[in-house]
């Protein structure tokens, strides 16, 4: 019988050990990324105060209409407008350089929105870029934009195109911050995901 006891209380130390080593590990990544993005961001914001690039969340034509129009009155800034749909838009119409206009197809969601655009940023040096996109999709889109282009040091500024839609719901903001997480991880997106959750 002491012996079963000793046994039970031999498990039952270990499984106190192993669940303090758990919730040391997930403290240790919390405060990675809860502390070494804001000092990265905050870096970010000094060393270039002034966005230097535009990143428009495609799928709407209000959008990507928006985000030109606003890269014109704003001439010394690069547009990227991230989306696999735009077909129909006629940049000649805008009167805009197409050297200042980029298009990325290879988003499939809000997330890679983020994820296949981050090293071209890198590349060209970005610190800080305008994010718009529709107001309902704007709070989800900075979460992302926290976690994915703040990981690397580039800041975002929001800008808000006007809609008559509702805000997400958290669990679409919560879902995404988690494939956020996963990316940063892994390099994958778990783009899946949306498919099995919506």
């Amino acid at each position: 019988m002491s012996t079963k006891n000793a046994s039970a209380s031999k498990n039952q130390r270990f499984q106190y050990k192993r669940y303090r080593f758990v919730c040391l590990v997930t403290s240790a990544v919390l405060f990675v990324l809860f502390g070494i993005i804001p000092l990265r961001l905050a870096i970010a914001l000094s060393q270039t105060p002034l966005p230097q690039a535009v990143i428009a969340l495609g799928g709407d034509p209000m959008r990507e209409t928006f985000a030109v129009d606003f890269a014109l009155r704003h001439p010394p800034l690069e547009i990227w407008i991230s989306s696999p749909y735009l077909k129909t838009f006629d940049f000649s119409d805008s009167g805009s350089s197409g050297a200042r206009i980029h298009v990325d197809r290879r988003a499939v969601d809000t997330v890679t929105n983020f994820t296949s655009l981050v090293a071209d940023f890198k590349q060209r040096n970005f610190q800080h870029v305008y994010l718009i996109t529709s107001d309902f999709h704007m709070a989800r889109a900075k979460a992302i934009a926290f976690f994915v282009f703040g990981s690397q040091g580039i800041a975002v500024t929001p800008i808000s195109v006007p809609s008559n839609q509702q805000a997400e719901s958290w669990f679409h903001i919560c879902r995404d911050v988690c494939r956020t997480w996963l990316w940063m991880i892994t390099g994958r997106t778990g783009a899946s995901l949306t498919i099995l959750f919506g």
